[in-house]
């Protein structure tokens, strides 16, 4: 019987980028179901790595079934109970995928005058990776480090297990999903390419045949 573990901690491993944390003007928060990521960002302003934060995320292919409000309203409801002040906070919600999180948060910092240099983006674990090959090309000018909620896959695994909303075969197809969309992207120019090698190819390939394709899109 196919054991996914293994295939699926070589998918984890290749998704991070491991970027050393360094003090910024503003933390980039981006939205999904995964409210770790609030947790995260909420935990960064606290220490004092950055002075706002911004939350971008209307409602996305997974939450617009499960959520009735906004990613970023849901985020920033989380970062106020953890002690974030409001009035630091700035939210974008009318996106509904990456590239819209991106256009829509330069068009948030234009209209609200914003003056910030550089930035901490914050997404999730197994999305380091993508969101950075992305940021590389759609917002070439963004000077920014990334990170993410600094769990262990085995500690997301019982994330996933013990959540109401979604199950552990959610967290291993969004994996599967977001490896497809860094080799499509950087093929067809949406982001910068990213060298995948065999192994990880292999472990994918292995994983969507055993039937984790639900979050795959078509070539």
């Amino acid at each position: 019987m196919y054991d996914f573990n293994a295939d699926a901690k070589l998918l984890w491993d290749y998704h991070h980028l491991n970027n050393k944390l360094s003090k910024k003007d503003c933390i980039i928060a981006f939205g999904s179901h995964d409210t770790n990521v609030a947790e995260r960002a909420a935990e960064l302003y606290n220490q004092g790595y950055a002075k706002f934060v911004i939350f971008t995320g209307g409602f996305g292919r997974i939450t617009k079934n499960k959520w009735e409000k906004t990613e970023a309203e849901m985020f920033s409801d989380i970062a106020i109970a953890r002690g974030v002040p409001s009035d630091k906070i700035y939210i974008e919600t009318e996106s509904t995928n990456t590239g819209q999180n991106i256009d829509f948060t330069k068009k948030l910092i234009e209209k609200e005058k914003l003056t910030f240099s550089d930035y901490i983006v914050v997404d999730k674990p197994f999305k380091e990776r993508r969101i950075y090959a992305t940021l590389k090309k759609q917002w070439p000018t963004l000077h920014f480090i990334v990170t993410s909620p600094q769990n262990s896959y085995e500690s997301y695994c019982t994330y996933y297990n013990e959540s109401v909303e979604f199950d552990l075969s959610d967290f291993i197809n969004i994996m599967v999903g977001d490896l497809q969309r860094i080799d499509l992207y950087g093929k067809n120019g949406f982001q910068i390419p990213q060298d995948i090698p065999e192994n990880i190819m292999e472990a994918y390939m292995r994983l969507v045949s055993n039937g984790f394709d639900t979050q795959l899109i078509k070539a």
